[in-house]
């Protein structure tokens, strides 16, 4: 005996809770992972419940769809959506899609609202904790946890305890304006107009955009009847309160593309404007910032919400693996050296694409034309620019020393089993590929729930680790087991 009292430690910890505060498809994307992975989360959300028709992100690219894949979600809004297997950029350069390394070799046109609708059900089925018409009034936080004060539906005060927090709330974010952090940048385009209405004419294509002189549009079906007309005007810089009618976005449209397509009926218009900002950090000790909260693009390449996906299909494994008890909290460090580059390249990108399509003086014309003739002629330009826009692209930083393949992103490839290995990492599981039958790597029951291990269905020699958002965590050619076992301890727990 030890002299020391007899207390137990319990093997199996009870996870910790998390709140996530904004429900957009960001929020509810990450609450459902965590869900999913047995962490009690709630959600918060400010406004009442209700899946607004009246969305701006229109479109799905191929990184996005594949972690939508892995959830179970993507062959559903394929099914909803409309395929667009190229786009046109400046009026003159064509990107074929149809030749991304992807399953998902296109662009999905779909409204945000059907995205949202089925990250709600996801989230529902998955047990969130939904608070609607609950606002966020300050957050305090400790060496234990946080402490978030709301004031409910009927006025109602409340104090709720967490582990972490995410603010998924936008560029208006309240969780970031709490923890202190600036919210930099600066307004590109002032009083876009926007309007739902329906045309008496067809256009020719899915996606129709144009700039012509002075003027910018865009328009893209609902999937209802409806179309968004999105314009600019250059010389009409108001304020966004300024009275809007359709006599306005249809001589901006006219003259962008040149026709209005006679449309009619408005159901809603406004005006916008259109920001660059990002959060310095994403994280702020144990509350975290994802999404629009962390970062606004201009609309140009449709990036937006696919960006904050993306974000949380990064966080949200990395918070269930710590809330779990199955990973050190630093794990949750990678998350800001991961995806605070992503963010700021997509800041670059999509504010390149807009100001060359706006392009006025002649020597911005000139640099316009010289960028289209080379990205048309020279194809590792092409893709590296598609890998961009479309997500699949990235590769996430690595420690030195790593196999070239760390840090990687990989694509839905054939198993021997049959499957596919976005089938694989659904529920938010690792998935070991080996050449050859591998008999180790479950490392008890824990272990087992949360890694599936597989072969390839080719004579690929190289064994990988993905993690459960498709990119590679360790990698090695023809290891012995020995080297397995360790990444697996080391990565998995």
């Amino acid at each position: 005996m030890n002299g020391t009292t007899g207390t137990t430690r319990n093997p199996h910890p009870r996870p910790r809770p998390v709140i996530v505060v904004g429900s957009g498809p960001t929020g509810l994307l990450l609450a459902g992972d965590l869900a999913v992975a047995g962490v009690p989360v709630t959600l918060l959300e400010r406004r009442p419940h209700k899946i607004s028709n009246l969305s701006r992100a229109f479109v799905l690219h191929a990184r996005t769809l594949e972690q939508l894949d892995a959830r179970g979600l993507a062959d559903d809004l394929e099914a909803v959506g409309q395929p667009l297997d190229r786009l046109r950029l400046f009026g003159r350069l064509t990107i074929d899609l149809d030749s991304l390394p992807s399953r998902f070799n296109h662009l999905l046109v779909l409204p945000q609202y059907e995205v949202e609708k089925a990250l709600e059900r996801r989230a529902v089925e998955a047990g969130v904790d939904f608070r609607y018409e609950t606002e966020l009034t300050g957050l305090v936080q400790d060496a234990d946890g946080v402490t978030v004060e709301v004031r409910g539906p009927g006025g109602e005060a409340e104090s709720l305890r967490a582990a972490y927090v995410v603010g998924t709330d936008g560029m208006r974010s309240a969780v970031r304006d709490a923890i202190g952090l600036p919210f930099p940048g600066r307004s590109v385009i002032r009083s876009v107009v926007l309007a739902d209405v329906l045309l008496a004419e067809k256009p020719d294509s899915l996606l129709t955009v144009n700039a012509v002189g002075d003027a910018f549009a865009f328009i893209a079906p609902f999937g209802d009847g409806y179309y968004r007309v999105i314009g600019w005007h250059r010389r009409r810089n108001v304020a966004d309160s300024a009275p809007l009618d359709l006599d306005e976005v249809k001589e901006i449209t006219r003259l962008a593309l040149g026709r209005d397509f006679g449309m009619h009926d408005a159901r809603w218009m406004s005006r916008f404007h259109s920001d660059e900002r990002q959060a310095p950090a994403y994280r702020v000790g144990r509350v975290f910032l994802a999404g629009d909260a962390a970062h606004v693009h201009t609309p140009a390449g449709g990036q937006g919400m696919n960006t904050g996906l993306q974000d949380a299909a990064n966080l949200g494994w990395k918070l269930a693996a710590v809330a779990n008890h199955h990973a050190d909290p630093a794990l949750l460090d990678t998350y800001q050296a991961e995806r605070h580059p992503v963010g700021r390249s997509v800041l670059r990108s999509s504010g390149g694409i807009v100001r060359l399509a706006m392009a006025k003086r002649p020597w911005t014309l000139a640099l316009r034309a010289a960028l289209t003739a080379f990205l048309d002629a020279v194809g590792p330009a092409r893709r590296k620019a598609v890998g961009q826009i479309t997500g699949i692209g990235y590769r996430y930083p690595a420690p030195r020393g790593s196999h070239r393949l760390t840090g990687t992103r990989v694509p839905d490839v054939a198993l021997a089993d049959g499957g596919r290995l976005y089938e694989a990492l659904r529920g938010g599981r690792f998935v070991l590929i080996t050449p050859e039958v591998y008999e180790g790597g479950q490392g008890g029951p824990d272990r087992a729930e949360r890694l599936t291990v597989a072969r390839w269905a080719s004579d690929r020699r190289t064994a990988l680790l993905v993690r459960p958002d498709g990119y590679v965590a360790w990698a090695a050619d023809a290891p012995d087991p020995a080297a397995v076992e360790a990444a697996l301890a080391a990565h998995v727990g």
